[in-house]
């Protein structure tokens, strides 16, 4: 890693803005939402007040201006947050998306949606059978990736749903309908297998190459789902693999709130993850070290960068910077390389209040200038 140590970074959804959220569907922008608005303009600077385009937002004429354009406006809004909040590493928070499940899956043949399922507490997605081969009716994001490189000061990236969530997540009827005789469990692990690989290798692997071809070099693959199998390690990894090989972009794989010890070594198979972009403040306190599990990267012999997670998402108590250094420190003590380090939030901070976000994000960076000023005076 060039440059100074412990870049940052976020590497999850930023909360839409309530004046994003009664814009896009056309309703009148409440003095909240106005305030809102004006606030984070004077502080972030991402909108021309005087604009035709800001001036019918704040008027209440977010209907003539159309939902792509407040869309527009709230991705701005998400670039500016990060630059000004001290991100080496940017892009749009997520402001154009809703979930990170049907939307990729809408942009593919060979999927049939069934209805709503639930996720967890009061959290329902639309659930999707493969019921034929997996194939792509176009790459996705790209649009998205487009205004963010256009718009952005720092260091563009992009994040996407991996292979494996995406098939975790639906049902497997066509590849599991191949596979002859009794569907024990070596059959279905084989059919998900082949579910995995080729939705890696029919869709996700195109829609990154036509993201790099627009100048996409950094990409995080997002695989929440890789917690919850743990002894499906391996097929994350290959799925991983199916989709990158060969692909010219730095590549991290960010997987969120769990036991990695359980996914280890499997996971460290997949060949072309730069970085492992994975939570610890989460499970960090007083009467546990949450930065304890670095120690198996040492016993594998991966050295590999490593995105720290220093803040909690969970909880709108804000770390100090002493926190975060000394989080940072510690992992650094752990891996024994302090340039294997970006420092960023555990996951999304979208569940935070955008006061709150802005606030963990100072944290980090404060925290991360404060630990590195300690490894230049040991230099």
């Amino acid at each position: 890693m060039s440059g100074p140590l412990f870049p940052a970074q976020e590497i999850g959804s930023l909360a839409k803005p309530r004046w994003q959220l009664l814009g896009q569907r056309g309703e009148v922008l409440d003095g909240q939402a106005v305030e809102e608005f004006r606030l984070w303009n004077e502080r972030l600077g991402f909108a021309d007040a005087a604009s035709p385009e800001v001036r019918a937002l704040l008027e209440g004429r977010s209907r003539e201006l159309g939902a792509g354009a407040v869309r527009d406006l709230g991705a701005l809004f998400a670039l500016r947050f990060f630059e000004r909040a001290g991100l080496a590493r940017v892009y749009d928070g997520e402001a154009r998306r809703i979930e990170m499940y049907e939307y990729p899956i809408r942009q593919m043949r060979g999927f049939r949606f069934y209805g709503h399922v639930r996720s967890f507490d009061n959290k329902y997605y639309r659930k999707a059978a493969c019921v034929d081969e997996v194939g792509l009716e176009h790459p996705y994001h790209t649009e998205e990736f487009d205004f963010v490189k256009a718009h952005a000061h720092g260091i563009p990236k992009l994040p996407i749903t991996g292979p494996y969530t995406l098939a975790d997540w639906s049902y497997n009827e066509h590849y599991l309908g191949r596979q002859a005789g009794w569907k024990g469990r070596e059959v279905r692990r084989r059919a998900q297998r082949e579910f995995v690989v080729e939705i890696a290798r029919r869709a996700v692997r195109p829609t990154l190459q036509a993201l790099i071809e627009r100048g996409c070099r950094v990409i995080q693959v997002d695989e929440p789902a890789a917690g919850t199998h743990p002894d499906e390690a391996d097929l994350v990894a290959e799925g991983f693999n199916a989709a990158t090989e060969g692909l010219d972009a730095t590549f991290s794989m960010h997987v969120c709130f769990s036991e990695y010890a359980s996914l280890l070594p499997a996971l460290l198979e997949a060949k072309r993850v730069d970085q492992w972009a994975w939570e610890f403040a989460n499970r960090d306190s007083e009467e546990r070290d949450g930065y304890e599990v670095l120690k198996l990267f040492r016993e594998y012999g991966d050295t590999r960068q490593v995105g720290l997670g220093v803040v909690d998402v969970h909880r709108d108590e804000v770390e100090s910077s002493k926190v975060v250094a000394d989080r940072i420190r510690r992992a650094a003590k752990i891996l024994g390389d302090p340039s294997r380090i970006w420092v960023n939030p555990d996951c999304g901070l979208r569940t935070r209040r955008l006061e709150v976000a802005w606030q963990k994000l100072g944290s980090v960076v404060e925290g991360a200038r404060l630990a590195r000023a300690d490894f230049e005076r040991a230099d």
